[in-house]
């Protein structure tokens, strides 16, 4: 799965694709570059890798171009996948320590780089990097350092789907995506579950999620329960961006006929009650959403019912 282009020795020029000549874009003086330049060597040296893992993902921002650069350095994948294959004992039984989960999570942060970018993208799927990450989705812990490793492990997931391309959704339906994200979505933190469920979501956007999910009746049960789930959990522990996602993939399914008819029956009361959803009134767009799912789904006449109650009794 390692990446491997032509070996860079200090001092070179970055590869086709790598970061730009100094001045461009201001994106740092010669020095500077020379810095990133020294500390993408260094991850390939066990004794200054640590060092180098946190300083490159805190100057990840500065560099847009850095993916590319560690992509095509000789060893540098590599590397990044020693120190996630390198925690895996820590998994089960769980004594993941808060250093070792900064570090992996370090790492993490630069696979996402790799991952967001237009260029490497392609290359980073090709070579199936994001199964090394699945161990940790899979995992129960609700300690600090296990939140925090799902929590990043997402959010390598979310950069690949964030830009709408088919290619990424047949990968991730290819693997076990859906399934560790509803575990993430029941288990999680609020806002590893808003990324797992963001997740789901861009898989329910292209055509081919939603005919996936939508193929079996067991596959679209499994995602309606969890979802409705997370609806009764946010009765007592409200959170609008968590909701707008749920809704939104509500409204996705609710494209699909089949789904749509099983919605009429399954579709959390929450829904429908105009004081649950009140926490959406500064959100437009959620708004429209869950009236056009209730449309969908031929509840809306309902809810305007519960609405003119509502207001009578405040009368």
């Amino acid at each position: 799965a390692a990446a491997r282009g032509g070996s860079l020795e200090p001092g070179s020029s970055a590869p086709s694709g790598g970061i730009p000549a100094a001045g461009s874009q201001g994106e740092g003086s010669p020095a500077a570059l020379a810095n990133v330049e020294q500390l993408v060597l260094e991850l390939t040296h066990p004794s200054t890798r640590e060092n180098a893992l946190l300083e490159l993902s805190k100057k990840r921002e500065a560099f847009p171009e850095l993916a590319p650069y560690l992509w095509h350095s000789f060893g540098t994948i590599s590397a990044l996948l020693q120190e996630i294959v390198g925690i895996y004992p820590m998994l089960n039984p769980p004594s993941l320590t808060a250093q070792a989960s900064n570090r992996v999570c370090n790492a993490l942060a630069l696979l996402q780089c790799v991952a967001s970018h237009y260029e490497t993208r392609s290359l980073f799927l090709k070579a199936h990097v994001p199964l090394f990450l699945y161990p940790f989705l899979n995992t129960m812990s609700r300690t600090r350092p296990f939140e925090y490793l799902r929590l990043t492990s997402l959010g390598v997931i979310g950069a690949l789907v964030k830009v709408d391309d088919t290619e990424v959704i047949n990968f991730l339906l290819s693997t076990e995506i859906i399934p560790l994200c509803l575990r993430t979505m029941e288990m999680g933190s609020e806002l590893s579950k808003t990324v797992a469920t963001f997740i789901v979501q861009k898989i329910l956007l292209d055509d081919i999620g939603l005919n996936y999910v939508c193929a079996t009746a067991a596959r679209f049960f499994a995602v309606s329960a969890v979802l409705g789930n997370m609806v009764q959990l946010l009765t007592e522990q409200p959170s609008v961006r968590l909701l707008k996602h749920i809704i939104r993939c509500y409204l996705r399914l609710s494209d699909n006929p089949r789904a749509r008819d099983a919605l009429k029956h399954c579709l959390p009361e929450q829904l429908k009650d105009a004081q649950f959803t009140t926490c959406l009134k500064e959100d437009a767009v959620t708004k429209r959403w869950l009236a056009q799912l209730l449309v969908n789904v031929g509840q809306q006449q309902q809810q305007q019912q519960q609405q003119q109650q509502q207001q009578q009794q405040q009368q």
